[in-house]
This record gives C-alpha cells, structure tokens and sequence, in this order.
C-alpha cells in the first residue's frame, strides 16, 4: 500500500502566473517532479498542456503518477538526474518546450522519512541520497573522506566558519568507531558547533545540508541544468527556478544575468567586439517569495526563492 503524504508545493501561485499560457497548447518539463503538486496544479489549470517530469527518487516518481493519472496521456514521467533534462526530452522526442520548472529543494517526504537520513530531527541512517540508486552517500563522505575535503564541504556547502574543528572531530571520532546514524553526526556537531540559541539556526541544520550538496552534487547539477534548459526553450519560452538557500539562488541569478547580457566586453572599450546577444529576458527583478498567507499555512515555504527569465525572440 503506498503511503500517504501531505505535500504543500511552494509558490504555487507564483509557478501558475509565470505559466499562464491561456489555455494554449503547450509543453513544459517539470525537472524536479516531486510528488507533482506544481505539475497537478498546471494540468489542472490548462486542459491542453502536456508536461514531462523527471525525478532520480523512484518512490517520488511512484507517488506523482499515482497523483497525476487524472491527466492521462498529457503526463509523462521519466527517472534520471535533471541535469540530463536535453537527453530525457529527446528521449521523449520533445525537441523544444514553452516551459521548464526547477524545484530545487528537498521534498516533504524525503524530509520526514528517517530511514532517508536528510534530516537531523529524527535517529536514522546516514543516507542524504536523492536517488537510492546512487552508491556515494553520507556515510561513506564522513567515515572515508580526507580531513582537507571535509573542511572543502562544510566551508563551501555549509559557510561553516568552524569548518576546519569539525572536520577533525569528524576524524577524531571515526577513528573510534565509523559514523552509522544521523545521531551520531549530530553529537559531533554539538560539540564542535555548540547548542544553538534560541532564534538561531540548529547547529546540524548546515552541516546536514553541506552533506547532502555533496552526496548528491546539486550545485554541479544546477549548474549543468540550466543551459541546457535554456536551450530547449522555444522563443518567448519560460523558465522558472526555486532555489532554497543562497548558493543555489547565487548560481540561478549569475545565469541569468549572463543570458540577458547584450555584451559582456570589458569596461571602456568603445565599441562591442564579444558579438553577444541578449538571450534571455528577466522576469523577476528581485526573486519571489512567499506571501505572509503561504508562510502560515506552510512554514517550509519561508526559505523558497523564485527566478523566472523568457527565452527572447531570435533577431
């Protein structure tokens, strides 16, 4: 019997206004399906709308299709990273889309399940993996990795300034006995951290984080993913992006501001030499997020970003 999960997708209304085609025919690739609450929403809103959504967690996948069998043949689902997103849609024969949507977040279920170790609230094994079929996981970073790489996760995925003390307790302690459980982690945590106070973030909520980046490469997947969704926008196609946390939003922004770039020459020479041409047109000056109303009825809601650029029309 398949479980039963109460999911709240963030932004919603925000995702319809960004793909509003008024009731045309269209097609859209939702890259980070989930459990389809955007992609529910969108089919729902227009009739006539074909979306493809991808997801590397097969039991998320299970759960969409059983949500999302109303739409019938205007729902495919396909399993794989989103970074092969141009590979999947050819797959599919899709060669040009209206639309792309990126969640970039981990979902609700994969968050309350303990056995998938994402989070630190709950004893579970050290998993963090998106795709179960994947063979690094969090485990195997923290009882085999150098102390040098370990410091290169938490500085960078985690802005840990403690970095360095954790990764030797981290070595201290697995030279003892090897890290098994998410309690485990966060006992070293606490020590090299200390206990928050309240009103701060817990003290493994960014170590747990750090982890997962790496464990599932997401900022190297972010970055693959967007040019080539991108460039299976058609002209005056849209892209959508929510990001959770300021590395991920960094990387969406600097992508778009290079694709709505008419130059990219350096200051002062007096006339362009690079040939660019504006690509994209950006739709959000500032990312959306959530409105005071979504915030109570979801508070997961209150780290989400949107960014939204259209493809331009070709000169």
């Amino acid at each position: 019997m398949m479980e039963t999960w109460v999911h709240i997708p963030v932004l919603l209304a925000e995702v319809l206004a960004v793909f509003d085609f008024k009731g045309r025919p269209a097609r859209l690739i939702d890259g980070t399906l989930g459990n389809g609450g955007h992609t529910a929403a969108l089919l729902e809103a227009n009739p006539r709308l074909e979306i493809l959504g991808i997801d590397r967690d097969t039991a998320a996948l299970a759960r969409a299709q059983a949500r999302l069998a109303f739409a019938g043949d205007r729902f495919t689902a396909a399993h794989g990273n989103f970074s092969r997103l141009a590979e999947i849609a050819a797959d599919h024969n899709w060669d040009q889309v209206d639309g792309v949507l990126l969640d970039i977040g981990v979902s609700s279920p994969q968050i309350d399940d303990p056995a998938r170790g994402f989070s630190w609230r709950a004893d579970g094994p050290l998993d963090m993996r998106m795709d179960r079929e994947s063979e690094l996981n969090a485990s195997r970073i923290l009882n085999r990795y150098p102390e040098a790489e370990l410091v290169r996760i938490f500085r960078e995925y985690g802005e840990i300034r403690q970095a360095r003390k954790l990764a030797r307790l981290i070595v201290e302690a697995r030279e003892k006995a090897p890290f098994a459980t998410t309690a485990d982690l966060v006992a070293v945590s606490e020590r090299a951290l200390g206990r928050s106070r309240p009103g701060e973030l817990p003290a493994p909520t960014l170590v747990f984080q750090a982890l997962r980046i790496e464990v599932n490469d997401e900022l190297g997947e972010l970055e693959r993913v967007l040019p080539a969704a991108q460039s299976l926008l058609a002209p005056g196609g849209r892209m959508a992006v929510i990001s959770f946390h300021s590395l991920e939003d960094r990387i969406v922004k600097h992508f778009y501001r290079r694709a709505a770039a008419a130059c990219v020459c350096p200051p002062g020479l007096p006339v362009c030499v690079c040939g660019k041409r504006q690509e994209m047109k950006i739709l959000t000056g500032k990312a959306l997020t959530a409105s005071a109303a979504e915030l109570a009825e979801n508070r997961r809601a209150a780290c989400a970003r949107l960014r939204a650029a259209e493809k331009v029309m070709a000169e």
